[in-house]
C-alpha cells in the first residue's frame, strides 16, 4: 500500500508541475514548494517549536486560536505554520503570530525528514482532516507527540472500511484526537481509538473573539441609524442575491439589505446594480443619501466579520452552489441565519437547525416564508435569535481545553 500511496503522491506532483504553466493555482503551488524546500535547507531552529499544519485557510482558522494562545501563554515558543493550498498560504504568508510559514512539501520521506530535522517541532497540530503518511510516520520515529485538532471523521472513510489497515496505522500516530463530535468519537473508539476527547470546533472560540473585537463603520451606521429591519447578506453569489433583491423591492418594502457579496469584482457588482430598482449605494462610493438607500453593496473585503452585527437576520450564500459559506460569525452575534439547501456537509449548520436558530430554504418562495414570519413577528425573531447565541457560546471552550491538557 504505501508503494502506490509513493506512485499517487508522485504522480500528483508531476501533475502540478505539468499544470503550472497554464493554471495560477497549480503555479502558485509548484513555485511555493520549491521556494519552501530551499528554505528549510537552509534553516535550522533552535528551543522549543510547535508545528502547525492545516490545509487551507478554512482549517488555518480552526487552528488560529491555538496558535493565539500559544504565543499568549507560551512566548517562548517558535510556531511553524504550514499550508497545503495556495488558498491558505498565500493569504497568511505573513500571519504575524507565525515565526515560519512554509507551504508543506510533496509528502515523500525525503521532504518528510528534511522538515522535521530543519525545525525540530517539540509538539505537532494537523488541522482537521489531515493525514500524510511520511510526516506522521517521520514523527512517529523521532516520537515527538502529534495531536489533532477539531478533528471530524466519518463512516466512509477508508480507516473504518475492512480494508483500512494501512490508513489506521496513520492514526496510531496521533497521541490524541481533539474531534469536534460524538460520532467522530465513536467512530475512532469501534477501531480501538479510545485517545480522543470530544472537544468541540476551535472555530468556535475564533468567531467569539472576532465579534467581541468587532469594527464598526460610521456609514453603515448611519446607513442602518433609521431603525428598519436589517438583513445582511454575507458571501453571497448571484442565485442568492435574486432572491435577497426580490424579496426587498416586491414582498419587504421597508426591510433593508446589506449585501457582501464573495465576489467583488466590477463586473459582479455591476450585475448587482442592474437588478436594483430602489434606491442603493457601494460602500466604496457612499453618496449623500445614505439613510434613503434600501440596499448597501459591501463592495470590498475584510468586513464581514463585523457587519452582521448592523442586521437582525443573517442570509448566508454559497447554498445553490458547492456549499454555504461561514455560518458562525453571524450566528455570534445571536442573529438567524437562513441559507440554500446545500449545506449538509456543514456541522454547525445542521446543528443551528436542529436547535433553531438557522432554516434552509430551496427557493425564493421558502425564503420569503421564512423570513417573513421572522421579520412579522417579534418573539419568534427574539427565540430564534437566542437560540443561535446559546448554541455558539455553549461550543466555545475546545481551544482551552487542548492547552490545558497539552502545555
Amino acid at each position: 500500500m504505501t508503494f502506490l500511496y509513493n506512485i499517487g503522491i508522485s504522480a500528483y506532483t508531476l501533475l502540478i508541475k505539468i499544470a503550472s504553466s497554464f493554471n495560477v493555482k497549480a503555479r502558485l503551488l509548484n513555485e511555493g514548494r520549491k521556494e519552501s524546500t530551499k528554505k528549510l535547507k537552509e534553516l535550522q531552529l533552535e528551543g522549543k517549536v510547535v508545528w502547525v499544519h492545516a490545509a487551507s485557510l478554512g482549517e488555518f482558522e480552526q487552528g488560529r486560536p491555538v496558535i493565539e494562545k500559544i504565543k499568549e501563554q507560551h512566548p517562548d515558543y517558535k510556531v511553524v505554520l504550514t499550508f497545503f493550498s495556495p488558498s491558505g498560504y498565500e493569504v497568511r504568508k505573513n500571519f504575524a503570530l507565525a515565526d515560519y510559514v512554509f507551504y508543506l512539501p510533496a509528502d515523500t520521506r525525503k521532504n518528510a525528514m528534511l522538515l522535521i530535522d530543519a525545525i525540530r517541532p517539540e509538539k505537532v497540530f494537523f488541522i482537521k482532516y489531515e493525514f500524510w503518511f511520511h510526516y506522521l510516520k517521520q514523527l512517529s520515529i523521532r516520537e515527538i507527540p502529534v495531536y489533532g485538532v477539531s478533528m471530524i471523521f466519518r463512516k466512509d472513510q477508508a480507516f473504518f472500511k475492512f480494508y483500512g489497515a494501512w490508513f489506521k496505522s496513520m492514526l496510531k500516530t496521533f497521541k490524541k484526537f481533539y474531534v469536534q463530535d460524538e460520532v467522530s468519537s465513536n467512530l475512532l473508539k469501534s477501531i480501538g481509538f479510545t485517545n480522543n476527547v470530544v472537544a468541540g470546533d476551535t472555530r468556535f472560540d475564533r468567531v467569539r473573539d472576532i465579534a467581541n473585537e468587532s469594527k464598526s463603520f460610521e456609514l453603515i451606521e448611519q446607513f442602518t441609524k433609521d431603525g428598519q429591519q436589517v438583513i445582511v447578506a454575507g458571501s453571497s453569489w448571484a442565485p442568492d442575491e435574486d432572491i435577497l433583491i426580490n424579496y426587498i423591492q416586491n414582498v419587504n418594502k421597508t426591510a433593508k439589505l446589506i449585501i457582501a457579496p464573495h465576489e467583488i469584482h466590477q463586473e459582479h457588482i455591476r450585475q448587482i446594480e442592474s437588478k436594483l430598482n430602489v434606491p442603493y449605494l457601494k460602500y466604496t462610493k457612499p453618496t449623500d443619501d445614505v439613510e434613503k438607500a434600501r440596499v448597501l453593496i459591501v463592495d470590498t473585503i475584510g468586513m464581514l466579520s463585523s457587519i452582521y452585527k448592523y442586521g437582525q437576520v443573517a442570509y448566508i450564500g454559497g447554498g445553490f452552489g458547492v456549499g454555504i459559506h461561514n455560518t458562525l460569525e453571524a450566528a455570534t452575534y445571536g442573529m438567524p441565519v437562513l441559507f440554500g439547501p446545500n449545506y449538509r456537509k456543514f456541522k454547525e449548520a445542521k446543528d443551528l437547525i436542529e436547535v433553531g436558530g438557522g432554516f434552509s430554504l430551496k427557493n425564493a418562495s421558502e425564503f420569503n416564508n421564512k423570513i417573513g414570519k421572522l421579520l412579522n413577528d417579534p418573539m419568534n425573531l427574539k427565540t430564534s435569535s437566542e437560540n443561535s447565541k446559546k448554541y455558539v457560546d455553549g461550543m466555545c471552550g475546545a481551544t482551552d481545553l487542548i492547552m490545558c491538557e497539552v502545555f
